[in-house]
């Protein structure tokens, strides 16, 4: 039994959701210090990456067999949708107010834009691989 067994205690989902905490914490830290800072330009690509993905995968699931359901891929395929939809809102927030580059609420937002973007990569990855290797 492999360590993202469906089966498993340990579920891919939720290392994906520790490891974007992680990182969406990492960059508030990096944002509020001035080491980095963040164009409106990477908002935007977060926000098509997301919408588009958010679309194909809508589109995708209206054709899927619904007979044929696991129980990773239902969580999974939420981690995803909320991944997408909470990058689509955070990203539609920042580009709205502009934020200085030291402010708090600037980098809280920042950090939760990029939360929800790693939970989305992450979650679309542990979706594809729950697709193809339940087992079932």
């Amino acid at each position: 039994m492999s360590l993202f067994d469906c089966n498993s205690r340990c579920s891919c989902t939720f290392f994906a959701v520790i490891a974007s905490v992680a990182l969406g914490v990492v960059t508030a830290f990096l944002q509020i210090t001035g080491t980095i800072t963040v164009a409106p330009v990477f908002s935007w690509v977060f926000f098509g990456i997301a919408l588009l993905f958010l679309v194909v995968t809508l589109g995708t699931l209206s054709f899927n067999d619904r007979t044929a359901v696991c129980r990773c891929r239902c969580t999974a395929l939420n981690a995803l949708l909320i991944g997408a939809l909470g990058t689509i809102v955070s990203a539609l927030v920042i580009l709205a107010f502009a934020f200085v580059a030291t402010s708090i609420i600037g980098a809280v937002f920042l950090g939760l834009e990029l939360f929800f973007f790693f939970l989305f990569v992450f979650s679309s990855a542990c979706f594809v691989r729950c697709l193809f290797g339940c087992g079932e």
